[in-house]
């Protein structure tokens, strides 16, 4: 596709070419430079409809791109494709106190929602680690979760409403501000959770909640994993559905990021099998905390919990969630391959069990860590060792495979990409391939959105390289 047509419609400066482009990143999962025909930078949704109508009528396959912090390589462009970058439509357009919504632009990060919600005294609660830099558009195409889905749910559960941009530059004005809205299909569902490939969202009505005036956190060990689950089921009868997090550290991982050169300090024993960051909050301080330490001194009494820590101020609770975060340190052990896989809780002992057991035989040079957000039945696994094509997917075939017969997910939070393609069938059946095969050509019937990262559909009608080429898939099939 010529680029100067691109240029009329958002200006010089709304298209990054040659070097401009190189000199951006990927993603945070691959560091090399971006290897996009052009970034596209648009700075509003007419600019965006118009964009996708041009590349469409081409045939131009164009990707979306947020923050550029996914893990599973969704944003990742080749050299055929143009990246569709919303980072200067970065504007909070409103806040309603009352209603409780914030309406905002897809490229707005996620912490300045966050921050700009507090300051009414109110919480956008979806929160995860990269909030500095993770785009809220990106995190609701991927329907990203993070740390507070025990309570709060998904980021679909924060979103009323939202503007997209079909692949034909059609604008769907879906922008609803009510909780409650059953006139007939929530079209906003076609887009949450879709990863840019039936349409670009471009702007959002977000749900907030009120902000809490109380928060307590603690770090506890356990000696079994039927302690942990016991624990999970007592704390969050006895807080009264206040609970907002319980994160799980296995063992290995809670060693690492406890010792040097780590920053963080154990703050207990590194010996027990089990550590678990239990956080609540509500609108009473001194009962909220009262009710915290009740409850989880009857599970000291009782055994469940072998050991515990009460953050007592805002840098001790700071401190233990640095903890649970710093996955960074996995680096140390060689370059790591990262699983995020969702399952049944009971079954979840027998699952780390024969994946550790499978990597310790097949791949006995890789370290192995397990954590996650338990509560909401969310693993991450990481292997860390010497890097290699042949070591990956035979890493990836060592924790996907026992998903199958669990009924476990391939990706509890961080979508498919392209990353997970291939393993997509061990978690949806035939039937539903099918049906999102159709909704995919129903919506963008020459594939031009991010191609390869829905599931691979006969030829239709080929999009074309620069060159001209035809982008045909490893198996055959145009990658739509």
């Amino acid at each position: 596709m010529d680029t100067r047509t691109l240029v009329e419609i958002v200006g010089s400066d709304g298209v990054l070419t040659g070097g401009d482009v190189h000199a951006r990143s990927v993603s945070w999962a691959d560091h090399g430079p971006c290897q996009a025909l052009a970034i596209v930078r648009p700075t509003s949704t007419e600019q965006v409809s118009r964009v996708l109508a041009a590349c469409n009528a081409a045939r131009q396959p164009v990707v979306t791109m947020g923050g550029l912090t996914g893990l599973v390589r969704g944003c990742v462009a080749g050299p055929g494709e143009v990246a569709l970058s919303l980072e200067r439509m970065n504007r909070i357009e409103s806040i309603d106190p009352v209603g409780r919504t914030m309406t905002v632009q897809a490229g707005v990060p996620l912490q300045t929602v966050q921050e700009e919600a507090e300051k009414q005294g109110l919480l956008y609660p979806v929160d995860f680690g990269a909030r500095g830099s993770a785009h809220i558009g990106g995190s609701v195409a991927t329907n990203a979760g993070g740390n507070g889905v025990i309570r709060y749910g998904m980021t679909r559960e924060s979103v009323l409403g939202l503007e997209a941009v079909l692949a034909d530059g059609t604008v769907i004005p879906a922008m609803n501000r009510m909780i409650k809205n059953n006139a007939a299909y929530d079209l906003k569902q076609l887009f949450i959770g879709t990863e840019g490939t039936l349409g670009v969202v471009t702007r959002l009505v977000l749900r907030l909640r009120e902000l809490p005036r109380s928060t307590q956190t603690a770090l506890v060990a356990c000696a079994r994993f039927a302690d942990v689950t016991t624990l999970l089921k007592r704390m969050d009868a006895a807080l009264g559905g206040t609970m907002s997090a319980f994160e799980v550290m296995w063992n290995e991982f809670y060693r690492l990021v406890t010792s040097p050169p780590a920053k963080g300090t154990a703050p207990m024993a590194q010996d027990h099998p089990y550590y678990v960051l239990i956080e609540a909050s509500g609108g009473d301080e001194a009962r909220d905390q009262a009710r915290f330490e009740e409850a989880l001194g009857s599970e000291i009494e009782g055994g469940t919990v072998a050991d515990a820590v009460i953050a007592t101020s805002k840098a001790q609770r700071e401190s233990l969630w640095a903890l649970r975060d710093d996955v960074e340190q996995v680096f140390r052990h060689g370059t790591p391959v990262t699983f995020d896989v969702s399952l049944p809780i009971p079954e979840m002992e027998s699952y780390v069990s024969e994946v550790l057991g499978r990597l310790s035989t097949e791949w006995p040079d890789y370290r192995r860590f397990v954590l996650g957000h338990l509560g909401d039945g969310n693993l991450h696994v990481v292997a860390c060792g010497p890097p290699s094509d042949e070591a990956r997917h035979g890493i990836e075939r060592c924790v996907y495979e026992p998903l199958a017969a669990r009924h476990g997910s391939i990706s509890a939070e961080h979508g498919i990409g392209l990353e997970k393609q291939p393993w997509l069938s061990l978690s949806r059946s035939p039937a539903e391939l099918a049906l999102m095969r159709s909704i995919k050509r129903t919506l963008d019937p020459h594939g031009i959105l991010n191609p390869g990262r829905v599931p691979r559909i006969p030829v239709v009608d080929v999009p074309l390289t620069r060159a001209g080429e035809q982008v045909i898939s490893a198996a055959g099939d145009t990658a739509l």
